[in-house]
């Protein structure tokens, strides 16, 4: 309340104080003193008229005492006598007749006590009818307020100031009625489901009556100087069917309309592999949707919005956050770290990350499609195609002969040979943890040099044409001999061409033949140096032999060996070396 406002109230009270004195009270006159020549005259008319007792007149007595007598005659205080004539104060006594009178009648007249203080009870006496009027007054106000609320009283926004518990509740019952609540969702313009949709309702708990209740009547003045503001719960119900069935009618919930997540996955960007993060999509899962607007209209939300929770929604198997993916992340940024170069004499072949990106495949998005076993397949052609550019074993290669012939050779048994098997395990586990190296391939069979002609010049050289063989190191020759080959007009016993290696050496030893039914051999033949290279075929001394070289092995070759003279025989079993290529031509 403003001053002014209690200034205007304190001034009403003021002036209706001063109303009820007044009323009560009437104007008060000042007393006024006797007359001095009245008395004098008084006297004189006792002087002559104190012959005769009973000729006195019957107004002498209002003479003496100079106030106005019960009957008629004149009032000194100018009001109206007896008979309602009003007589001035300044009027002259007439001429009076002047009667004796005993003089008993003079005994003292005794006037009566003036009360003091008579104001002073008067004021006590108002006093106390205005005390008990406010005290009514209170009380009446008081009673009032035990079914009102309290001026400057508000309930949840609504001004309650001497209202009923019952109006509160009406008013917050109308409120209600107007009830709706706004939907938002994922890519879908907001709707909105109206209380009369689904029969929304105050319901009243009790609560604003018992605020009243706590309410204190006699404080009621309280209500003029402090503001109250209260909260109280409110109560509503509505049908859960009808909402179920508002829920279902949304857009947001129509399939049509919903869009379903999509996995992080794995690409490649900007020469590195990268998780690319989920998307949301907006798959509605109408269960949640529908709890979650069910919680929003019983706290009597304005709106509600699906997308902030995202359990409303389907969400994506594998995000960005996935320790499966990170590790994938991990794995094939080391694929495109690793770098291994290849080392083939002079030559070198790299296979670096970008061939390696170029094994796996990838959607028409860019994600990474991982196929462990299609990966393994490219490890293992990369490598077959390493193999077959380099491999020299069952090539055929020109040789240049002592004699000065070129010849082509098939080597079967010699030349260099990748372990595709194991080249593929120990690249795939180079790719894996994204080494980078310089090395060889995984041999099987290594050649003398690099290169087409692998030959290189330390080998062993046998013309079989000229029957006459040499030994090559560092492109000197260090051994020479004549020899006898396989009996040239027998397919069976005929030295066949080729580029073969030393299988091992043994001294002595004992030749045989094929092995009969009984148990025996077609021949066994012992000899001194046994250094075999071709399965059954080897270099060997031949004592037997008439003679070396020119045409003996026309009609005398042997079963396919190469006979030596026995002293050229233990020579060459001495100087001998293994991965020496053994070229036999003719």
């Amino acid at each position: 309340m403003s001053n002014e406002e209690k200034k205007d109230i304190e001034d009403k009270i003021n002036d209706a104080m001063a109303k009820i004195v007044s009323d009560t009270v009437g104007d008060v006159q000042p007393e006024k003193k006797s007359d001095p020549s009245a008395s004098h005259v008084t006297a004189e008319n006792s002087k002559s008229a104190g012959h005769s007792k009973s000729a006195r007149p019957s107004n002498v007595s209002h003479a003496r005492s100079a106030r106005p007598s019960g009957g008629s005659g004149t009032s000194r205080s100018g009001r109206p006598s007896g008979n309602g004539t009003v007589t001035s104060k300044s009027a002259r006594p007439k001429k009076i007749s002047y009667v004796p009178i005993d003089e008993s009648e003079f005994a003292p007249i005794v006037l009566p006590k003036k009360k003091k203080h008579k104001a002073l009870r008067v004021t006590g006496m108002i006093a106390a009818m205005v005390l008990v009027a406010a005290g009514c007054a209170y009380a009446g106000v008081s009673y009032y307020y035990t079914n009102h609320f309290f001026e400057g009283t508000t309930i949840n926004g609504i001004n309650s100031s001497n209202k009923t518990a019952y109006e509160v509740e009406q008013e917050i019952a109308s409120k209600m009625a107007d009830y709706s609540i706004e939907i938002k969702a994922r890519d879908q313009e907001a709707q909105t489901i109206t209380g009369s949709d689904i029969d929304y309702r105050y319901i009243s708990s009790g609560e604003i009556l018992n605020l009243l209740k706590e309410q204190k009547p006699y404080e009621w003045v309280k209500g003029f100087f402090e503001k109250t503001t209260y909260t109280a719960k409110e109560e509503t119900a509505f049908d859960k069917t009808k909402l179920e069935n508002e829920v279902k009618s949304l857009n947001c919930a129509q399939k049509e309309n919903q869009v379903a997540p999509e996995n992080a996955y794995v690409s490649f960007n900007n020469s590195e592999f990268t998780i690319v993060p989920e998307t949301a999509g907006s798959e509605l899962k109408v269960k949640e949707a529908y709890q979650m607007i069910s919680e929003a209209i019983s706290s009597d939300d304005a709106e509600v919005d699906l997308g902030s929770n995202p359990d409303a929604y389907v969400t994506a198997d594998i995000t960005s956050d996935s320790a499966d993916l990170q590790a994938t992340v991990d794995a094939y940024n080391n694929f495109a770290k690793a770098s291994i170069t290849y080392t083939f004499g002079d030559e070198t072949v790299t296979l670096d990350g970008n061939t390696i990106k170029d094994w796996l495949q990838f959607d028409e998005k860019g994600q990474l499609i991982q196929d462990d076993a299609s990966f393994k397949q490219h490890i293992v052609d990369y490598v077959a195609q390493l193999a077959a550019a380099h491999d020299t074993v069952g090539t055929e290669r020109q040789f240049q002969t002592t004699s000065g012939r070129t010849v082509s050779v098939y080597g079967s048994a010699y030349g260099w040979k990748i372990d595709q098997d194991g080249e593929v395990a120990q690249l795939t586990q180079e790719i894996q943890s994204g080494t980078q190296t310089t090395r060889e391939p995984v041999y099987s069979m290594r050649a003398n040099s690099y290169g087409v002609n692998d030959l290189g010049n330390t080998y062993i050289e046998v013309d079989l044409t000229e029957q006459y063989m040499w030994y090559y190191q560092d492109g000197n020759v260090i051994f020479e001999s004549d020899i006898v080959s396989g009996l040239a007009s027998d397919p069976e016993r005929k030295t066949p061409p080729g580029i073969f290696t030393l299988y091992y050496k043994k001294s002595p030893d004992v030749l045989r033949g094929t092995k009969k039914a009984d148990g025996t051999y077609s021949y066994e033949q012992p000899v001194t140096y046994w250094m075999p290279f071709n399965g059954g075929i080897g270099f060997h001394d031949a004592d037997w032999q008439p003679y070396f070289g020119g045409d003996r092995y026309l009609t005398g070759g042997s079963h396919g060996c190469i006979n030596m003279p026995p002293d050229k025989a233990g020579e060459l079993y001495n100087i001998i070396q293994y991965n020496v290529p053994i070229i036999c031509f003719y």
